[in-house]
């Protein structure tokens, strides 16, 4: 198992679907290694159920099998219709080889076996005590099997004696053999009355068919009703009716063109006078008379004008003249042109008046004609339907015929099966009671049990204990693995908060230093200043972490600032006690930072040295009765950002996230948050909780830290434990490296 890369993840980023990955060839064999015992028992004990087993079946149920075989011929052979044998496909010979076996192991071919006197004496039949349970036990250890490849039906029997297995095996055959003859000849005669029966059931529906196409020709009054066949025809009643529809749409057509005109001419009559109207008026020989006249009057007038002047009577009265003949053009002009527009309107209605009668006769013969077709077709489906079912018939009866003749010329014929020889006492019991088929059974059944009882037992465990379980489930950077104090020999005796310190040579103090190394390549050490460290449920070991990665910072000559933010349970006021020689100005006093975010003391009041230089604390104080609001308040924000100005660290330990809501309030105001699982205590679905709880109010979650991971046979750190412990031998054992 390979840490997983840490990555820096954007403020309020919210989670990427969780992809569970498929399981790889390694993580498989160390789930094999981890189960190892428990595989090697459960394979030993069905090793030893197996020999149980064989024992048991050797002295209490021994089986022996006996079998012969009986030749089934295909059955086309007996056809006596055909002048030449045909060729019959093995499928067809296969069906009737299965056939056969099917009706020597019937019920009834069973129980004749099982009345047989020979089969009553053995000590097979006394055991089972009725026929009812005795055809249970034949039914079972009596096969019948069709040799696919072969023209030959397998029977065998197992019971627990040798003579009595090939007694039984006998006598079934000898018996299904015996009844094949007179079983064929029962056949035949019960297939000659069944068919003669059908036969006279066909003729009867032929004459009815007949009988009906009479009646439907005669109540429609159609003769025609039967169609030529192979050329296309057409009734009369068809042919009329496609005119008729055809004359209808062309009459349509003209009526709604004759609409469009009139309503034309009807905005013609109601305007203005057209040029074409005007030229007609013209043209007419009145109006060409009045013309002639005008222009007559009018030159005499010019010639009068010339010679009298305006003022002579004779000039007055020729005006007057020509007034008139203008007066008379006017009103024939107008005349004309109403008679015109109202003459062609009418014209036009009358034409449309004319077109909708026709139309209603051409519907009323439409009508007429759609009911003569639909009737044609009606009395065409019932004439075809009876037409078909006439032909049917007549096709069967001569179908019927053809089998009676047939029947009739194969009912003297043999029976096509038949013994080849009967079957030998067998020597040697059934494969299945020998001893190489229990032992290995049994081991493998055991092997496959335990093997599956390992798989059930590790999906089963939804601890969150491994990084791979990091990386498949939690869709989260992991920073650091720390490993379980308990393999550790560096660290028996002490407390786990000051491993750094105390045990610097020890694998978990160098996990913590690459707990702080991820930081710094992920790029979070020099960025962030304001570092929180929380769990989803209390004593999963983040307080551990909180202060051995504090201590790892100061290592490198940093200053570290640790904020107890636990108000319910605090713990930094037991790991570093106070003393009158590491903080005697705090003496007789409880400030912490409860104290400052209630405007008790000043932020630099409650800061109080561990003894380790550049490394400084920050105690819980009195618990005060609202602590969320106190984080979430802006005195909080105040009071980080005044220690950022004195430290390059301030690192968080706060209460746990799905308890109480302190840790989400100071997520929100911190610069980035590590999240801590313990491997033995910390479940898959509250590790989710966690992420999710924080993500909801946008933190930056970095990452997480796998806190108290096991070394698992197979896995991670059960081979990091010894190269580690081989690498660093010379130094634990005080001798300087070569």
């Amino acid at each position: 198992m390979v840490e997983a890369k840490p990555t820096v993840e954007n403020k309020g980023a919210r989670p990427r679907p969780v992809g569970v990955a498929a399981m790889t060839s390694k993580e498989v064999f160390a789930i094999l290694r981890r189960h190892i015992l428990l595989i090697v028992v459960l394979t030993a004990a069905g090793f030893a159920f197996g020999g149980g087993s064989w024992v048991v079946a050797q002295r209490y149920f021994p089986g022996y099998r006996a079998q012969t075989y009986i030749e089934v011929l295909p059955p086309v052979e007996t056809d006596p219709m055909q002048i030449v044998a045909a060729q019959v496909q093995k499928d067809i010979q296969y069906q009737h080889r299965v056939s056969m076996a099917y009706v020597l192991k019937g019920q009834s071919s069973m129980q004749d076996l099982l009345r047989d006197d020979k089969v009553r004496a053995t000590d097979w039949f006394a055991r089972r005590g009725d026929i009812r349970t005795a055809l249970r036990y034949l039914q079972r250890d009596f096969v019948a099997y069709a040799e696919r490849d072969a023209e030959y039906v397998r029977v065998s029997m197992t019971c627990g004696k040798a003579s009595e297995a090939a007694l039984i095996v006998n006598e079934a055959a000898t018996l299904f053999v015996n009844s094949q003859g007179v079983e064929k000849q029962r056949e035949v005669g019960t297939t000659l009355a069944e068919l003669s029966k059908r036969q006279n059931a066909v003729q009867l529906e032929v004459v009815r068919a007949n009988n009906a196409m009479a009646d439907i020709r005669t109540t429609s009054g159609i003769t025609d009703l039967e169609r030529p066949a192979g050329r296309y025809w057409r009734h009369t009643f068809e042919l009329k009716l496609d005119d008729l529809e055809l004359q209808q749409n062309e009459l349509l057509l003209a009526i709604r063109q004759t609409e469009a005109d009139m309503e034309n001419l009807r905005r013609l009559a109601e305007g203005p006078v057209t040029v074409q109207i005007e030229h007609a008026i013209e043209m007419d020989p009145v109006m060409i008379v009045l013309a002639q006249q005008l222009a007559f009057q009018e030159a005499q007038l010019s010639g009068r004008l010339s010679r009298f002047g305006e003022d002579h009577r004779v000039v007055r009265e020729t005006q007057q003249l020509v007034d008139e003949i203008k007066e008379r053009r006017r009103l024939r002009r107008e005349e004309m042109a109403e008679q015109t527009r109202q003459a062609s309107y009418k014209n036009v209605q009358d034409r449309l008046v004319v077109l909708q009668q026709r139309l209603q006769e051409l519907n009323n013969l439409r009508d007429q004609a759609a009911t003569q077709k639909r009737d044609l077709d009606l009395a065409r489906v019932r004439y075809e339907r009876e037409l078909t079912d006439r032909d049917e018939r007549l096709k069967m009866r001569d179908d019927i015929g053809q089998q009676i003749e047939k029947q009739r010329l194969i009912h003297d014929e043999a029976p096509k099966v038949r013994l080849l020889a009967f079957a030998p006492e067998p020597l040697e019991m059934v494969a299945l009671r020998q001893w190489w088929v229990w032992f290995p059974a049994g081991t493998i059944l055991g092997l496959l049990l335990s093997i599956g009882l390992a798989f059930l037992m590790e999906m089963l465990n939804d601890l969150v204990r491994t990084p791979t379980d990091v990386g498949r489930f939690l869709n989260i950077p992991l920073l650091g693995i720390i490993p379980d104090a308990s393999e550790d020999k560096q660290v028996r005796g002490i407390e786990l908060w000051h491993v750094v310190r105390q045990a610097p040579y020890s694998l978990i103090s160098e996990s913590y230093r690459r707990l702080r190394t991820n930081l710094e390549l992920s790029g979070l050490a020099d960025s962030v200043k304001t570092l929180l460290v929380t769990s989803g449920d209390a004593a999963e070991g983040k307080t551990s972490v909180a202060v051995n990665l504090a201590t790892t910072f100061v290592v490198q000559n940093k200053k570290v600032l640790l904020i107890d933010a636990n108000f319910r349970q605090p713990t930094l006021k037991r790991i570093f006690p106070r003393t009158a020689a590491n903080d005697s100005e705090a003496a007789g006093f409880d400030f912490g930072l409860s104290s400052v975010l209630t405007n008790q003391c000043g932020y630099q009041d409650v800061v109080r040295h561990t003894g380790i230089d550049g490394f400084d604390i920050i105690d819980s104080g009195p618990l005060p009765s609202n602590p969320t609001e106190l984080l979430a308040s802006p005195r909080m924000e105040w009071l980080l950002k005044e220690h950022r100005k004195n430290y390059d660290h301030i690192v968080i330990d706060s209460a746990p996230v799905l308890l109480v809501s302190d840790a989400k309030v100071l997520a929100k105001i911190v610069e980035a948050t590590v999240l801590v699982f313990n491997a033995a205590a910390t479940r898959r679905g509250a590790a989710r909780r966690t992420i999710g709880e924080l993500r909801e109010v946008d933190a930056n979650v970095a990452g997480c830290v796998l806190f108290a991971a096991k070394a698992l046979k197979g896995g991670y750190f059960h081979e990091r434990y010894k190269s580690y412990q081989e690498y660093l031998k010379p130094q634990l054992a005080g001798v300087s490296p070569a």
